[in-house]
């Protein structure tokens, strides 16, 4: 066996810190954290989720994700709306949604030469590896 199953879990972890370093460069311009990127995109994905959703989607605890929530909607980018019960839901605001379209540019950019020595069947072929293998743990 070619690759080790330690060193493919080493080169996926290097290539999302690569990814990391360069998305947190091209998004300081917009005035973004990678992490508030994140969150937009989640929201935009999920309107309306609750901060508990948003911390999991983003890789928080519910506290670090309120403390950032927070800040989010001091800066306008998303507003806490209310939901069933004492739920309390996220939105994006217009503002968030141009920084969030202006970040997925970038983050577009960023990706994109970041696979840029593969094929598209490669690159097709590495999406399937990768999902097969997620699919393979359920946590």
């Amino acid at each position: 066996m070619k690759y080790r199953h330690a060193d493919v879990a080493l080169a996926v972890k290097r290539l999302q810190h690569r990814h990391h370093r360069a998305l947190s460069q091209a998004l300081q311009p917009l005035g973004l954290s990678l992490v508030q990127w994140d969150t937009l995109r989640h929201l935009d994905n999920h309107p309306e989720a609750s901060l508990h959703d948003l911390a999991v989607l983003t890789f928080q605890t519910d506290q670090s994700f309120g403390t950032l929530a927070a800040r989010m909607v001091d800066r306008g980018l998303i507003e806490r709306v209310p939901g069933p019960g004492r739920a309390v839901r996220h939105r994006l605001t217009e503002k968030g949604a141009e920084l969030r379209k202006a970040g997925q540019e970038l983050a577009d950019v960023v990706v994109k030469k970041s696979f840029s020595r593969l094929s598209a069947a490669q690159l097709n072929e590495l999406g399937a590896l990768l999902d097969a293998a997620l699919e393979s743990d359920p946590a």
